[in-house]
């Protein structure tokens, strides 16, 4: 209704002249409030906010068109009352509409019910079968696990001496192992000090025959000083002959 008062004038100076008359201000004929019923129920509910709407704007319409009227007050009245009947009826059909809407939700929900229950009801046999199945496929698994474990219980005291076993086969190759490290390393050590006596051996050897080369060399240049000192002395000897003799 507010919307309605708020119209432009200009807009309501161009309702039509039947809606301006106060004496039939809103209600119309019967044709002009019972409109076609659709057969869906948007289209039922598009009718009625239309209807709404229209009758809103006539009383707006009508509203502005009172106050150029001698009885103001008589006009807003017969405006307003005919504004609620139509409004009235509107709203009648409005509930009438909802409570078609629900008794159909209503009606589609037992229809699903009624086809799910139908349906449950068809594979009742094949989920019985199925059921069955898969209690048989538990209870064999439970049977295959029961077996696994008696066989694991009675596997347990051979499982432990192949354990023991396969220990002491373990310390043994570790044992093994570490004595072979132990040889290899003592192996190492020894031909490493069997390579350094030979290289100290080698070293002596080369020093004791560079010694005897000095030696002889030494004794090579002492025996040559030797034997040139003997030649001077005879040299020395075969002058002095010479001079005696020349003397005589």
């Amino acid at each position: 209704m507010g919307a309605a008062l708020a119209l432009p004038v200009a807009a309501l100076a161009q309702a039509p002249s039947k809606a301006a008359l106060p004496d039939a201000p809103a209600s119309g004929s019967a044709a002009d409030d019972l409109l076609p019923r659709t057969d869906g129920f948007d289209a039922r509910q598009k009718a009625l906010d239309g209807r709404r709407a229209e009758n809103e704007y006539r009383y707006g319409v009508t509203v502005h068109n009172c106050y150029s009227k001698f009885f103001v007050n008589a006009c807003l009245g017969r405006a307003r009352d005919a504004m609620r009947e139509v409004d009235a009826r509107i709203h009648a059909e409005q509930l009438v509409l909802d409570g078609e809407r629900r008794a159909e939700r209503a009606r589609e929900r037992d229809e699903r019910e009624a086809l799910a229950a139908a349906q449950r009801k068809a594979e009742a046999p094949q989920r019985a079968t199925t059921d069955a199945r898969n209690a048989e496929a538990y209870d064999q698994k439970q049977r295959q696990h029961a077996l696994d474990e008696a066989r694991r219980n009675a596997e347990a005291p051979q499982r432990a001496t192949n354990e023991a076993a396969y220990q002491r086969k373990q310390s043994d190759y570790q044992r093994k192992l570490e004595a072979a490290r132990k040889q290899a390393a003592q192996d190492a050590a020894e031909r490493a000090e069997r390579a350094k006596r030979y290289v100290e051996k080698q070293s002596a050897a080369a020093q004791h025959k560079a010694d005897v080369e000095a030696r002889q060399k030494q004794a090579a240049q002492k025996a040559e000083e030797r034997k040139q000192e003997q030649l001077q002395q005879q040299e020395q000897q075969r002058q002095l002959q010479k001079e005696q003799q020349d003397s005589n």
